[in-house]
């Protein structure tokens, strides 16, 4: 087999497996933000929430660091994230009141079209936005 065939099964496979993810693991929300322009811990809190660390997420996401002294779409993503944690580990309430602060801080503020589905953050969100 020449080297191209097997460049193209290798990817192939690599594609499959990707795609291959557990039916429970959580989208990763959409960030406002590119890649690049992540504040450093932004960009470690959505670190920890891809690796299923929500509670280690909640906590980065809090630090002073991401308060007022960022940008405000900083502050947003992280409020966004620190709320899909807390949904995600069984914390409605605080959900809701991140959401509710992401709202007071932005009141266009909104979930991408992809994170509106999620059974345990969508219902939540459509509350918080409701009642703002």
């Amino acid at each position: 087999m020449n080297h191209c065939k097997t460049l193209a099964i290798a990817l192939v496979c690599a594609a499959l497996a990707a795609c291959a993810s557990t039916p429970d693991a959580p989208p990763s929300p959409s960030s406002p933000l590119a890649p690049a322009a992540l504040p450093a811990g932004l960009a470690e809190g959505i670190a920890l929430y891809d690796k299923g660390d929500y509670n280690g997420a909640i906590k980065r996401l809090g630090a002073s660091d991401m308060g007022a002294g960022a940008s405000m779409s900083a502050q947003l993503a992280a409020l966004k994230y620190t709320a899909f944690s807390y949904c995600l580990t069984n914390r409605q309430t605080f959900c809701r009141l991140w959401f509710e602060k992401a709202l007071k801080l932005d009141p266009n503020f909104d979930l991408a079209p992809g994170e509106y589905g999620h059974p345990l953050w969508g219902p939540v969100f459509a509350k918080a936005k409701k009642a703002k």
